[in-house]
Formats: structure tokens, C-alpha cells, sequence
């Protein structure tokens, strides 16, 4: 099965190159910017090109991996509408190629990528979805050799799932951030907090269920200790703000079925 990618970031890598690994033969690689196209192209030892128009027509397999908002507008260009078209974003419907192509779906990894560090796609999750059962089966296919976990969902739930990884990624993220300036002002090097961080995390990946685990100030109601936190931050009004919701957010929570 020939591929080509559509795109040249973290992302169209380590998928391209998980397929790759996996005997699909990767025939062409495009992006907008030479340097990343170049880039690309050489780690995956496949030829590439900067110019749409010159984008190979034979193969069976598109993958549209680039900014979201790109994916409507880059659509418009395919001269061929031959092949499987599929775009890799969390937010994007399906839909976005309705009446552009004759093929096309989603497969989207539930995964944070980096360009230097290597993943293992076995374990990450893979949701998939086409525009005929035809391309849906041909989707599995594909993303069941790469990936143990492999589900169908639509552009709702596939939504849901990347608003929920945003919380559960990103903005957690920051907050490791606004953690590790803090330890910063106390002196102290961000890597005093890995062993909490890591024994937070254990814990949830045991239970199951972040809410059974929760502890600190807030599930406590404990205002003594949350006041003088505030009064720390107040030369920082927008920590503050984030101390003082997230807080309330956690008692109310606590309550919640």
C-alpha cells in the first residue's frame, strides 16, 4: 500500500513512520517550507516536493497531517481524487472533505508527539473515521497493524476526547510550568517535585479514577492553608485566579456522583 504524507511535523513522523516500520511503502513526502519537507524526506529516505501541484497521484493512502486549520484549504488543492484521504487532527470533522473527495476519513493517535523522542505506537490509542464502511475497514486495517487499540469514533466524540486530552496534557502542562517557577523562587531546582509528580501519576494509572485519589488543600476545605497560598501569589494575580477557581472546582467536585 502506497502512502504519501501531507505535512512534515512531530506528528506525520512518527505516524509515517510507525507505517513504515510496519512494511507500507511511503512513496512522497510534501510541505509548504523546503526545510521541513527536506527534512522529513531524509529521516524517512522518500522523496519530497514543496509544490502541490506535484503531489504523486498513485498512491492508495493520503495523510493530511497538518495545522488544523490548513486541512480545509490544502483539501481544495488535490488535482486527483483518486486514493484514501485522512486527516489526523482531534478537532476537525470528518466532514471537512464533504464534497471536496470521493474518500476520505480520520485516523487520530491520542498521543502527545516531539521530534526527538520516540514513541511506541503498539500502545496508543488510534480513532478512526471514514465515509463508507468500505474506507472505515480499510482505516482498521491500517491502524490495526500499528496499534493493540484501535476504536471507531465520531467527529463529537473524537472532539470530546481532544478537549479531554487538552486538559489532561496541556494545560497540565502549564501547570508543571507554574510549578517548577515557584519551586524556582523558593530556591530550589524543579526536579525536588519529580518524585509527587510521579507517585500522582502512579496512583491514577492504579485506580482509574483521578477523583478517588485527589488530596491537598482543597479536598480538605482546608482555608487556613489556601489563604496563605493566595497571599504568596500575589504578585502573580493570574496564578492566583487559576489557585482560587481550580480550588473551588475541586470541592465542588468532590461531591459530584
Amino acid at each position: 500500500m502506497k502512502i504519501v504524507s501531507v505535512g512534515a511535523g512531530n506528528l506525520a513522523y512518527h505516524l509515517l513512520k510507525a507505517l513504515q516500520n510496519a512494511g507500507f511503502e511511503l512513496i512522497q513526502v510534501y510541505s509548504r517550507t523546503e526545510a521541513s519537507a527536506k527534512e522529513l524526506a531524509e529521516r524517512l529516505n522518500v522523496p519530497y516536493t514543496i509544490d502541490i501541484c506535484s503531489i504523486n497521484c498513485n498512491a492508495s493512502v493520503y495523510v493530511i497531517a497538518v495545522n488544523d486549520d490548513a486541512i480545509d484549504k490544502i483539501s481544495d488543492s488535490f488535482i486527483s481524487n483518486k486514493g484514501l484521504f485522512i486527516h489526523t487532527a482531534g478537532s476537525v470533522p470528518m466532514n471537512v472533505f464533504k464534497g471536496k473527495l470521493k474518500n476520505y476519513g480520520v485516523i487520530y493517535p491520542l498521543q502527545t508527539f516531539s521530534k526527538l523522542r520516540s514513541v511506541n505506537f503498539a500502545n496508543i490509542p488510534i480513532f478512526i473515521e471514514a465515509n463508507t464502511e468500505e474506507n472505515l475497514q480499510l482505516l482498521r486495517t491500517i491502524a490495526d497493524v500499528i496499534s493493540s487499540k484501535v476504536f471507531h469514533a465520531s467527529s463529537e466524540e473524537r472532539k470530546q476526547l481532544h478537549l479531554a486530552a487538552v486538559f489532561g496534557c496541556n494545560f497540565v502542562n502549564h501547570l508543571y510550568n507554574v510549578s517548577a517557577q515557584l519551586a524556582k523562587q523558593a530556591g530550589f531546582d524543579f526536579s525536588v517535585l519529580f518524585p509527587l509528580i510521579l507517585e500522582t501519576a502512579n496512583k491514577v494509572l492504579v485506580s482509574g479514577n483521578p477523583k478517588e485519589v485527589q488530596t491537598g488543600p482543597a479536598i480538605r476545605n482546608d482555608r487556613i492553608v489556601m489563604q496563605k497560598h493566595l497571599e504568596l501569589l500575589s504578585r502573580k494575580p493570574e496564578w492566583k485566579e487559576i489557585y482560587a477557581v481550580l480550588s473551588e472546582n475541586i470541592k465542588r467536585m468532590k461531591n459530584e456522583v
